[in-house]
């Protein structure tokens, strides 16, 4: 029962705005989310990134308030972190109070600014598609109902993301729980069981009020969405992990009223040999946006690397860095790539050979670190890089230079999940305990 994205509450981070944010102290702990990478207990763990303490890159599971919505269970744990070398679990949402309400595959959630807490769900209760978002009372913990006014629902649900002040949420499409659960099948993509569209809702009364189609195959699977932290922005990007593509979502010039959806960019797939398919796509699993709105960083999970784009224009990113960390075709793996030359080497961090590839990612709010774990999703992990859950993920830190925004890997950073005592587990998503560019929102 993988934990999947989750938020911090509180009475609000602290800082009146995102420059507030970057002048503020460096991080010190990380809370991660790691599913056993066999039948064991999931856990979350604490691990310490100040370099000055004694525990640096340790990893200490304890069991605020976190909130962590789990797929494969329906369940959400309440995880308080009031303590946050000591965090504890506090409350459990059983799957029967989601299933009460037709939801189930529990995914993103967010606070919001009335207190109340919201979460995408991806599926009916007996996990057929439908997209839906779930509110939890900030107080009790206890579900409240559904968010959308009229009670309409969307054919697939994944990421979500909102903007007060320009009165606006986007939500984007994974696929259907009982096949996502399954593995992934190429053939069922064609078959319409896997998304390619995004929603525009208008925030305020709650009313969805557009779908935008994305063309194939570039749009295939949109997960991840981000507007610009700076609170007016108009501006939201969204990756599509199949069609290994970059969206730009904003108003239609024609019609300002209504949103359009421009690619900006496209990461071709490689021609290979060895592989399940003849040509592999990058398989954009995460995105991010520093806390300056300068950076875009872009997770491929099977080609390996992580792409930094300079967004300071908007309607034209630029690849400014690239750095490799695992991936599928690094010159250990039986994977070839044709047609090219150059050949990434494998990766090997204090000696640990680095399996997986870069999924999910997490900022410093000063933009100067970029941490990095391997893990997607289980069964997918199972799937396309087999070895990894039998050795257990690792996270891993990018240096990032503040003047050019180079990336540079720290090869003195490791934390190993696949060594931690009742492992190896499967590290996931990351958050810092005041908020960070992941899930902090400016009303």
């Amino acid at each position: 029962m993988p934990p999947s994205c989750k938020s911090k509450c509180h009475g609000g981070p602290g800082y009146a705005s995102p420059q507030d944010v970057i002048e503020g102290p460096r991080e010190e702990v990380l809370f991660v989310t790691a599913p056993h990478a066999a039948d064991g207990p999931d856990a979350i763990f604490t691990v310490d990134v100040n370099p000055d303490s004694d525990k640096y890159c340790q990893a200490t599971e304890k069991r605020s308030h976190l909130i962590v919505p789990c797929l494969n269970s329906d369940r959400i744990y309440v995880i308080n972190v009031e303590d946050e070398r000591n965090i504890y679990l506090q409350h459990t949402i059983e799957p029967s109070k989601l299933h009460a309400l037709n939801l189930s595959f529990p995914h993103t959630s967010h606070c919001l600014a009335d207190g109340n807490i919201m979460i995408s769900t991806l599926g009916e209760a007996d996990g057929k598609p439908s997209g839906n978002f779930l509110l939890l009372d900030g107080k009790t913990f206890e579900p409240k109902g559904t968010w959308p006014a009229d009670g309409k629902v969307v054919p697939f649900n994944y990421d979500f993301w909102y903007q007060p002040r320009r009165n606006i949420m986007i939500s984007t499409e994974w696929g259907s729980p009982n096949h996502i659960k399954k593995g992934f099948n190429p053939a069922h993509v064609p078959e319409g069981l896997y998304g390619n569209s995004v929603h525009i809702f208008e925030w305020d009364s709650k009313k969805h009020l557009q779908t935008i189609d994305l063309p194939m195959p570039h749009g295939a699977l949109p997960l991840e969405v981000r507007f610009l932290h700076e609170p007016t922005s108009e501006n939201a990007f969204v990756g599509c992990a199949l069609g290994s593509a970059i969206y730009r979502v904003h108003p239609n010039e024609q019609n300002p009223s209504s949103q359009v959806a421009t690619m900006v960019s496209a990461i071709p797939s490689k021609k290979v040999s060895g592989w399940c398919l003849p040509e592999m796509p990058a398989l954009i699993t995460d995105i991010l946006i520093s806390m300056d709105d300068r950076f875009l960083y872009v997770s491929c999970w099977l080609h390996g690397d992580i792409r930094q784009y300079d967004i300071s224009d908007p309607v034209n990113p630029k690849l400014n860095s690239q750095v490799y960390i695992g991936g599928s075709i690094h010159s250990e793996s039986e994977v070839k790539v044709l047609d090219e030359d150059t050949v990434i080497p494998a990766l090997y961090v204090k000696g640990r050979k680095i399996e997986g590839g870069p999924q999910m990612v997490q900022l410093s709010l000063d933009g100067k670190r970029l941490y990095v774990t391997t893990s997607l999703y289980k069964k997918w992990d199972d799937q396309f890089y087999p070895s990894h859950t039998k050795t257990g993920a690792t996270m891993l830190q990018v240096n990032i230079d503040p003047t050019t925004g180079k990336m540079e890997l720290n090869t003195e950073f490791l934390v190993d999940f696949g060594k931690i005592s009742g492992g190896p587990y499967l590290a996931h998503e990351m958050r810092y305990p005041g908020g960070d560019c992941t899930s902090d929102i400016w009303i």
